[in-house]
This record gives C-alpha cells, structure tokens and sequence, in this order.
C-alpha cells in the first residue's frame, strides 16, 4: 500500500486529519477536476466544491482492496463532475444539442414540431453562450472538436438538424449502419481515411438500400465519430 492509500486511512475517521489532508492534497483534487473537465479548475469555482464532496466521499468510502487510493479517488471526483455536468445540461432551458437531434427521439408527426425547434436553435446556436462572455465548457469543447472532425467529411454539426432520422423504421437502420461501422474496423477506417462513408460495403453487408444510406449519410458518419471517440457527453444523446 502506498503512502497516499495510508493517509486515506488514517483520515477516514478522523475530521481533524482529514482537514489536512485535503489541504495536503488540493493540487490532486484539483488535478483530478481538471483532468476530468479538461479545461483548469480553480478552487474559486463551483466544480471546487463538487471535487471537494466528491474526495471526502472517496476518503470514507475507501477500501484497499480496491486499489489506490489515487485510483479510486480520481474515478469518485471524476463521476461526480460528470454527473453534475449533466445535471446542468439537462435543466438549461435552451441546449445547444437536443436528444432529438441525435438519436431520433421524436418519432410521431405531431412531435416533429418540437423537434424543428430544437434543430432551428441548433442551426444558430440558440443556447450555447459565446466563449467571450461565458468561457469554454466540457460540452463546447466535444461540439468544437467534433465538429472539426466534422469538417473532414464536408458537413457541420449543426447539419445533423436537417439529416436526423424521424422516424422509427429509419432510426433503426442507421442505428444498423453505425454498428456495421463500429464492429467492422476496417469500414471504420476506410471511412476516415477517405473522408467519406463506404456506402457500397454498408449496403452489401446490411442489405440496407443504398438510397437510404446516402440520404442519411452525414447523420451516420456523425453518430459513428462521436461514439468511437472522446465524447462522453454528446454520447449521453444517443439512447442505444
């Protein structure tokens, strides 16, 4: 056991140590933050006090014998985050990606309405603040960097608003589609490497029509990024 799993130990049960061992220690649970949000944490911010909870949690839910206590800690303090993160995206009135967008939720006619509004505030960035006035955010930064992976294939994010499946029949074969892609590394890679989708391999592996396809093709390629990359908040949207 190192000497770090000890110190979790002995302030366990004791407040007084425990004190000073998160002053000992704040450099790690901002780290941990940081590494978490990746953008700079600082103890006057309110991802501060979520860390702080999130280490006192770890520290007197600790047990050797699951590892570290670095391990363990960082694991805590970065769930906590995560979570509040998503928290706070689900109550802001307006969010910049809807969960229709992505994963085709609205599948009647009448509920298409508020799917369009969603994809008119996605097409001009309704709800997301300017970088200038509110800072760079963990979900800003995945829509900044997908959308730059984006960019390779000839399409926008916010395209996604007039290419997303409605229906169920539809979501369902583009859900087919991206698991061809994911399970199949090789399509996977020609994809990237050609910066286009191999619509013609994906027909004659699916049995999918080739028309449908193409007329979601940028929804596919999209969806197939985001869930083989780092983008554990755009993926919250996509249910399956």
């Amino acid at each position: 056991m190192d000497d770090f799993s000890i110190q979790a130990l002995r302030a366990k049960d004791d407040e007084q140590v425990f004190e000073r061992f998160v002053n000992d220690n704040k450099s790690f649970i901002l780290g941990c933050a940081s590494k978490s949000l990746r953008r700079f944490v600082r103890d006057t911010d309110d991802e501060w006090s979520v860390a702080l909870i999130a280490f006192h949690e770890a520290v007197r839910g600790y047990d050797p014998a699951k590892g570290e206590f670095g391990s363990f800690a960082g694991i805590v303090i970065k769930r906590r985050l995560m979570d509040e993160e998503r928290r706070r995206i689900a109550h802001e009135v307006e969010i910049p990606v809807g969960p229709s967008v992505l994963s085709g939720e609205f599948l009647d006619d009448e509920e298409e309405d508020g799917d369009e509004r969603i994809a008119g505030r996605i097409k001009h960035g309704g709800g997301m603040e300017s970088r200038e006035t509110a800072g760079s955010t963990p979900l800003q930064d995945e829509i900044e960097a997908i959308q730059s992976i984006l960019g390779g294939y000839g399409f926008s994010f916010y395209d996604l608003a007039d290419c997303s499946p409605k229906s169920r029949k539809t979501r369902e074969a583009c859900k087919l589609a991206v698991k061809l892609l994911l399970e199949k590394e090789m399509l996977f890679e020609n994809m990237q490497r050609g910066r286009n989708l191999p619509i013609r391999e994906l027909c004659d592996k699916s049995g999918l029509s080739r028309k449908l396809i193409d007329r979601h093709r940028r929804y596919i390629i999209a969806v197939a990024e985001m869930m083989k990359g780092d983008f554990p908040l755009l993926r919250e949207y996509l249910k399956e």
